[in-house]
C-alpha cells in the first residue's frame, strides 16, 4: 500500500467518527484522486461535513465545489455563502475566492473595490493567487487607482513562490516596460519559469521572443516547441502562431496543410488574423482545395472583429 493511500485508510477511519480535520482531508483526496479514485461528489459529500463543523479549509473548499459545479451542481450564491463562511475565520485562499466573486459579479453584486479589499488581506497573508489578482487590479486600474510600481510588487510577490500566471504577468511587465525598466532577459526568465510549468499563454509569449529574437539569440525550432506546447493546449494565439511556422517553414519544415489545420483551430476561437490567414489558404489553394466561398466566410469573420 502506497503511503497515499494508508494517508486516505487513516482519514477514512478519523472521518467516519466525525473528525472535521480528517473530514477536509480525505474530500481533498477524493476531489484531486490522491490515493483514491477521484469522485467529486465524495469530495463534496465529505467537505460539506467538515464545513458543517466549521472547518475554514473545507468551507472554502466546498465553496469552490459549487462555484465550479463539480459534483454538485453550479450555485454561484451557495459558493459565496461557503467562501463568506471562511473568510470569517481568516483563511486567505477563500479570500482571493471570494474576492473573484465580487470582481466578476457572480453571486454577488458586482464590486471592484470590495474585491481589492479581500485580495489585499488574502496577499499580505501570503497567498499567491491573491497576490496575482492584486497586481492585476493595480496593473488595470481595477477597484483601486492604476499604479504599475505596486502592481510589479505583487506579481513579484506571487511569482517568487512559483506561481505561474503572476511569473507571466511579470515576464510581460519587463518585456514592455510597465511599471519598471524594460529589460527582455528578465522577460525570458520569467516566461521560462511560467512555461515550464506548462502555462500556455506563458508557452506562447516565449515562443514569440524566440520567434523574434527579443531578449533571446532568434531561434525559430524553439519558437516552434513552445508554440506546439501552448497550441497543444488549445491556446489560440500559438495556434496562429505555429499555422504561420508551418505556412513559411520558419523553424520546422514547410507543411502548408498543417498550417491550415492551425489556423482552423484558431479561428475557430475567433483569432481575427487566423481567420484572414485562413481566408488566404481558401482563396489561393495553399494546403486546401480552393474555395473561393470559404475565403470569403473567413473574411468576413475576420472583418466583424476589426
Amino acid at each position: 500500500m502506497s503511503e497515499e493511500c494508508r494517508a486516505v485508510h487513516q482519514y477514512m477511519k478519523a472521518a467516519e467518527q466525525g473528525n472535521a480535520e480528517a473530514q477536509q482531508e480525505l474530500g481533498w483526496c477524493y476531489y484531486h484522486g490522491k490515493g483514491i479514485k477521484q469522485d467529486y461528489e465524495k469530495a463534496v459529500n465529505w467537505y460539506s461535513k467538515a464545513a458543517e463543523q466549521g472547518n475554514a479549509l473545507a468551507q472554502n473548499n466546498l465553496g469552490l465545489c459549487y462555484y465550479k459545479g463539480n459534483g454538485i451542481e453550479q450555485d454561484y450564491d451557495k459558493a459565496v455563502y461557503w467562501y463568506t463562511k471562511a473568510v470569517e475565520q481568516g483563511e486567505p485562499s477563500a479570500r482571493n475566492n471570494l474576492g473573484f466573486c465580487y470582481e466578476n459579479g457572480e453571486g454577488v453584486t458586482q464590486d471592484y473595490e470590495k474585491a481589492v479589499y479581500l485580495y489585499t488581506q488574502g496577499a499580505e497573508q501570503g497567498n499567491a493567487t491573491s497576490q496575482n489578482n492584486l497586481g492585476w487590479s493595480y496593473a488595470e486600474g481595477i477597484g483601486v487607482a492604476q499604479d504599475y510600481e505596486k502592481a510589479i510588487y505583487w506579481y513579484t510577490q506571487a511569482a517568487e513562490q512559483g506561481y505561474d500566471v503572476a511569473q507571466n504577468n511579470l515576464g510581460w511587465c519587463y518585456n514592455n516596460g510597465e511599471g519598471v525598466a524594460q529589460d527582455y532577459e528578465k522577460a525570458i526568465y520569467w516566461y521560462t519559469q511560467a512555461s515550464e510549468q506548462g502555462f500556455a499563454v506563458a508557452q506562447n509569449n516565449l515562443g514569440w521572443r524566440y520567434n523574434n529574437g527579443e531578449g533571446v539569440e532568434r531561434d525559430d525550432e524553439k519558437a516552434v516547441y513552445w508554440y506546439t506546447k501552448a497550441a497543444e493546449q488549445g491556446n489560440a494565439d500559438a495556434q496562429n502562431n505555429l499555422g504561420w511556422c508551418y505556412n513559411n517553414g520558419e523553424g520546422v519544415a514547410q507543411d502548408n496543410e498543417k498550417a491550415v489545420y492551425w489556423y482552423t483551430k484558431a479561428a475557430e476561437q475567433g483569432n481575427a488574423d487566423a481567420q484572414d490567414r485562413l481566408g488566404n489558404c481558401y482563396y489561393a489553394g495553399t494546403g486546401v482545395a480552393r474555395d473561393v466561398k470559404m475565403a470569403e466566410y473567413w473574411y468576413n469573420k475576420a472583418a466583424e472583429q476589426d
